[in-house]
């Protein structure tokens, strides 16, 4: 296995981590203020704008894309490292047009969409002109098991009607959102994971009632979790993503390096942690010297070191296998670094808030932010346990005698 970066992807490494030092950081607190002071918690910060136009002038911008002429032609590999830097802060990904769920949706429409579903909305997600949101997730069900999904799409004609009801849809509060990219079942007979289908959804389509904004952990995000009702909800034919049966496949194939960026962002918040737990115990002192310097303490530093690097090379061990031998070859470690990485993190977060004390859980650092975030990511994109069971499963096949006699 080979980890080394090309000089193209080793020099964009340097400028981001030059970009995230100089802008990035520091305007946090602005962030953060401006959302305080806005009149709709969900618009874009104007510190944010001004970001975008710097990264996107500096050629920081759509990285994450490797398919298409816009994208930037990068390896998994590749864009492992600048994931992590731009995950040191709660904000990145989105200065670089990385985040999600619009990398995902981006994902889709350059491997599937149309020319014509390109231009419509490829094109201006590229340019950040608007944002994007998927609609999965149900709250009457177990939607970690796609067969579960409820939401029904039936062709009427020359279009196809939607009923059905989702939650924690990511982005659809953001007044940017034009786009909605919705899974529901088409065909409740077909083979299992031939039933459903995607499709593409304007957001001011008549129909869709958003509920209520959900909050992750007494956090409002920005871009709004919604609670969404979809009622006789209609569409063109022409809005179908893909082919009808197809949709279980195209998620699939969304979430394969989607979760290598999640990964790696992850890596990146436990960087930040790890960075911000040795600074405050260097510099607080506690029963006659520097919290550094009691064992436990060091227990902590040194843990984190070493759960860090571990959970950095599997995964680029994971994008390094999807490079080379394509996502199927990866599926194990695809499902182990979902797990991993968020447990990492959350780890050495939790460590950072205790050294922390009392300014650990406040809003001071942006660590209790980075708490909530990593434990609510070990359910999103799949709990942990959907992805433990394919590991288990992949794992149990290497022994296909004792499989038959069970």
């Amino acid at each position: 296995m080979d980890f080394g970066l090309s000089p193209r992807a080793d020099e964009l490494r340097s400028r981001m981590a030059a970009f995230m030092a100089e802008y990035v950081l520091p305007a946090e607190p602005v962030y953060d203020r401006q959302l305080a002071e806005a009149d709709n918690p969900h618009e874009l910060p104007p510190i944010m704008r001004e970001l975008k136009e710097k990264a996107r002038a500096e050629g920081l911008w759509n990285l994450f894309l490797a398919h298409g002429d816009r994208g930037a032609g990068l390896t998994n590999l590749e864009y492992a490292p600048l994931a992590e830097l731009a995950g040191r802060s709660v904000i990145g990904p989105e200065v670089f047009n990385c985040s999600a769920p619009d990398t995902g949706n981006m994902e889709l429409l350059a491997l599937y969409g149309t020319p014509e579903q390109q231009d419509r909305w490829l094109r201006p997600l590229l340019d950040a002109e608007i944002r994007s949101c998927f609609a999965m997730t149900e709250p009457e069900v177990a939607s970690s098991d796609a067969r579960n999904i409820r939401t029904r799409i039936r062709r009427d004609g020359d279009e196809y009607v939607v009923d059905g009801h989702k939650w924690y849809t990511s982005g659809i509060i953001d007044p940017d959102c034009r786009l909605i990219i919705l899974m529901g079942v088409t065909d409740p007979d077909a083979p299992t994971y031939r039933q459903q289908s995607m499709l593409l959804i304007p957001r001011d389509t008549p129909g869709i009632t958003v509920l209520r904004d959900l909050p992750m952990f007494g956090y409002t995000d920005r871009c709004g979790h919604g609670d969404v009702l979809f009622e006789d909800v209609r569409v063109p034919v022409s809005a179908l993503l893909g082919g009808e049966g197809e949709g279980f496949a195209l998620a699939q194939g969304r979430l394969g390096p989607g979760r290598m960026h999640y990964a790696m962002r992850a890596v990146g918040f436990a960087e930040r942690a790890l960075e911000l737990m040795c600074r405050r115990t260097l510099t607080r002192t506690a029963f006659g010297g520097p919290l550094a310097d009691r064992g436990v303490v060091r227990e902590w530093i040194a843990r984190s070191r070493i759960e860090i690097e571990q959970l950095r090379l599997l995964v680029l061990k994971s994008a390094w296998l999807m490079d080379t031998s394509g996502n199927a070859a990866a599926r194990t470690e695809v499902a182990a670094i979902k797990v991993a990485a968020l447990e990492v993190a959350h780890r050495v977060v939790d460590r950072a808030v205790q050294a922390h004390g009392a300014a650990g859980v406040s809003d001071d650092t942006v660590l209790a932010r980075l708490y909530a975030i990593t434990r609510a990511l070990r359910i999103a994109d799949g709990p942990d346990e959907v992805h433990l069971r394919t590991v288990a499963r992949r794992e149990l096949a290497k022994y296909p005698e004792e499989l038959a006699q069970a």
